[in-house]
């Protein structure tokens, strides 16, 4: 979420048009098309999904501040004299947790790993007991609640919270 996306369409031969079609998730489905002979383009899509093309690279796709939304397939056909090309990207979008730590009022380590995509795990040290429970938001992201619930053998009451997602690991300490 909010990086930017590029995606290439292999070109071979001599290009006569390029069209992407992409089919979100959520919403509608939209259309870019350029055309060489007539140096014209058509666009169906938002403003921050736009063409790159650079010398000496494949035409490419760019999605500019990539949001959940943008989530789905791109699909790319590219017309040239060789013959028609198409290449298929699904594009999954990693929306990282907020985590925050605290004690509730029974003293107990509570972590919130909050509106992530995919879900958080959430894990903590030292081992010990605890309870999780997952909340749905409409967006497609997951809030990840979990409390410490194991008393420690150690005399120590600090303990740390660790949260394990594919866009990083984070984790924090508390002593309540």
């Amino acid at each position: 979420v909010g990086n930017s996306s590029v995606l290439t369409c292999p070109l071979k031969g001599n290009m006569t048009m390029l069209t992407w079609t992409i089919t979100p998730k959520a919403g509608g489905p939209c259309t870019l098309v350029y055309r060489i002979d007539t140096n014209r383009t058509h666009r169906t899509c938002s403003d921050n999904i736009n063409w790159t093309f650079r010398a000496g690279l494949p035409p490419a796709l760019e999605i500019r501040q990539v949001g959940i939304a943008q989530e789905g397939n791109y699909s790319c056909e590219m017309v040239s004299t060789e013959g028609n090309f198409y290449t298929t990207y699904h594009l999954t979008v990693l929306a990282p947790p907020r985590l925050s730590l605290s004690c509730d009022e029974q003293g107990s380590p509570v972590c919130e790993a909050a509106a992530g995509k995919p879900p958080a795990q959430l894990s903590w040290v030292p081992e010990g007991g605890s309870t999780a429970e997952e909340k749905c938001h409409d967006n497609g992201t997951v809030t990840v609640l979990s409390k410490f619930t194991a008393c420690s053998s150690n005399g120590s009451n600090v303990t740390t919270c660790m949260v394990s997602h594919p866009a990083g690991n984070w984790s924090q300490t508390i002593a309540c």
